[in-house]
């Protein structure tokens, strides 16, 4: 019993991290996106490819994780809060890239 424990708790702290580190991949992104939303010229067809790219990445990430039986409900808001935010960003991303590409 105690080895299972030990292995939840494992578990936890590795799902934890790994959802601190998609955080801070999508604190980035936000970072970009808003940066290339003051320069109207930065959307090229390069730029643009790269931060979908990212995007759609990150939400597969996010949206391919079920959650752990053992997940706490904190931890179930946070991975719904992380899926919220990364349907923001998206939604942030093609509103820039709508109005470099008009």
């Amino acid at each position: 019993m105690r080895l299972h424990k030990e292995k939840v708790e494992s578990f936890q702290l590795t799902h934890r991290d790994f959802m601190r580190n998609l955080e801070a991949s999508l604190n980035i992104l936000d970072h970009d996106i808003s940066e290339a939303k003051e320069i109207d010229t930065l959307c090229t067809g390069t730029w643009c490819k790269a931060i979908e790219n990212s995007v759609d990445e990150l939400s597969n990430y996010l949206y391919s994780i079920s959650e752990p039986r053992w997940a706490s409900a904190s931890d179930s808001r946070e991975l719904y809060r992380l899926r919220i935010r990364i349907r923001d960003l998206y939604a942030k991303y093609r509103s820039l890239e709508h109005r470099t590409t008009h």
